[in-house]
């Protein structure tokens, strides 16, 4: 009897220690932004209004030179959740699931589900994977088809008054859906609270859930929240808009179209909607009111984004919490003469990213050097004291965490036929069908002269980096 006792007391005691150092571990907060460019004021743009992330800059690290691994929704997503190079299609987080299906063994955990393996408890709202709410079907809301299988202890998608996940991803104002897209406005400012377009419902599910997540003191929780706005169309309540009256927008840097090979297209996700038969690459008035619309769905991404934060810190969670918000790429507002993301200039693959956490070293600092995306699974898995797996494609981003002088290394991103290098001073694209870019970034900032034809020693060198890259994508896929 007294062995039994003495036996009870070191498993209560036992029990207690692993609850306390399961509490102790970090919590992560993912805040994503869909098709967010790193236009806002804490990263140089003075005359967007963000003062909600600016305040999580000055508490954390900027990366200003952090490029995503595709310059699409799916991919993109893919690459963070992962950890790895994808597809490149836009469904690649659906091909993931039907591998899983088929029981692909070499299928690795994704990042949530690494987390929860490791004892955190995972939650995503709004749209973190490709689907908001992370299932497919007609209306984006069948929950025999799952986008990411094991990954979630709950995946949510308030829908409200969009009836469906389908429905909020490109709604409007009050409930209007997309039928046809020429029969959409591709922007609107429309009087009424945040409650009026569906990132007011992911705000507030994710303000309930954060209440739940930290009320449980035994576990970690691992709390994703994706922002649709300001993807399009470019609506926001018109509080928002009236924040840029009379505001003088800086001029396009490079508003021609390339010439020669490029990844240029024409604008088709933009020109689907009603555009009142106006073109924004010929009249510089409709191009600015695109531009201050989009600028008013940033804010009004901004001001949910603050709601979160301070929900956070009410309830003492941010204390131990790393934050994190993500751009899933960027958006080229007329730069290249594109309107539209789907590209692989500087515009279309460089979004913002910013770490925040008690204690960090760089606090309201800024890095410019190159990152990427798939650095984020083993940077969180590092932050948190869980092992990293030995499937990543990335690399822990601690040491520029601790000192924002330390070097970054080079970003690899593609898009259909083609395969992109970001360096320190150089962008180097290479096209399947023969042909390729070089743009030097000290000299060349906007990416408007390809100089490969005169740089042949340059082009050899990243061709072979490029390769290597290429061919780790391809041992990584699944």
């Amino acid at each position: 009897m007294k062995l039994f006792r003495i036996t009870a007391l070191s498993c209560l005691f036992l029990c207690t220690c692993l609850s306390v150092a399961q509490s102790n571990k970090k919590n992560i907060l993912l805040l994503c932004i869909d098709d967010l460019r790193p236009e806002l004021n804490c990263f140089g743009a003075s005359y967007i209004k963000s003062p909600n992330i600016d305040a999580l800059a000055k508490k954390g690290l900027i990366f200003k030179n952090h490029y995503v691994n595709a310059p699409s929704c799916g991919p993109s997503r893919y690459t963070l959740l992962t950890g790895i190079y994808g597809p490149p299609q836009n469904d690649a987080i659906f091909l993931r699931a039907k591998a899983l299906k088929n029981k692909n063994n070499s299928v690795n955990l994704s990042m949530p589900e690494w987390f929860r393996k490791n004892g955190y408890t995972t939650v995503s709202i709004g749209k973190v994977s490709h689907h908001p709410g992370g299932e497919g079907g007609v209306d984006w809301n069948d929950p025999n088809v799952i986008e990411m299988p094991n990954a979630w202890d709950k995946h949510l998608m308030p829908v409200a008054e969009w009836l469906h996940p389908r429905g909020a991803m490109h709604g409007l104002a009050n409930g209007e859906i997309r039928k046809n897209s020429k029969d959409m406005d591709v922007f609107q400012s429309t009087e009424g609270s945040d409650m009026i377009y569906p990132d007011g419902y992911i705000a507030k599910e994710a303000l309930h859930q954060l209440e739940q997540l930290t009320a449980d003191t035994t576990k970690p929780f691992f709390l994703a929240v994706g922002m649709i706005k300001p993807h399009l169309p470019f609506g926001a309540p018109k509080k928002y808009l009236d924040l840029y009256k009379g505001v003088q927008l800086p001029p396009i840097p490079s508003p021609e179209k390339p010439i020669g090979i490029s990844t240029w297209h024409k604008s088709g996700e933009f020109r689907r909607y009603n555009l009142w038969d106006k073109d924004p690459n010929v009249d510089k008035q409709f191009a600015d009111e695109v531009r201050r619309h989009y600028a008013a769905c940033v804010s009004y991404a901004d001001a949910q984004v603050g709601k979160i934060l301070k929900k956070l810190k009410k309830t003492g969670a941010d204390k131990n919490t790393i934050v994190v918000l993500w751009g899933d790429h960027g958006w080229n507002l007329g730069d290249h003469a594109i309107w539209g993301k789907h590209n692989l200039f500087e515009e279309g693959l460089r979004s913002p990213l910013i770490i925040s956490y008690p204690g960090i070293k760089t606090k309201g600092k800024s890095t410019r050097a190159v990152v990427e995306t798939v650095d984020l699974f083993p940077t969180f898995c590092e932050l948190t004291n869980v092992e990293i797996p030995n499937f990543t494609n990335g690399t822990s981003l601690l040491p520029l965490l601790k000192n924002e002088k330390k070097q970054g290394h080079v970003a690899f991103a593609y898009r259909g036929g083609a395969h992109t290098l970001r360096t320190q001073r150089y962008r180097f694209t290479l096209h399947d069908k023969k042909g390729a870019e070089l743009y030097d970034h000290e000299k060349d900032p906007f990416e408007t002269t390809n100089i490969s034809d005169i740089n042949l020693d340059k082009v050899a060198e990243l061709t072979l980096l490029l390769k290597e890259k290429i061919q780790a994508k391809a041992k990584s896929t699944f």
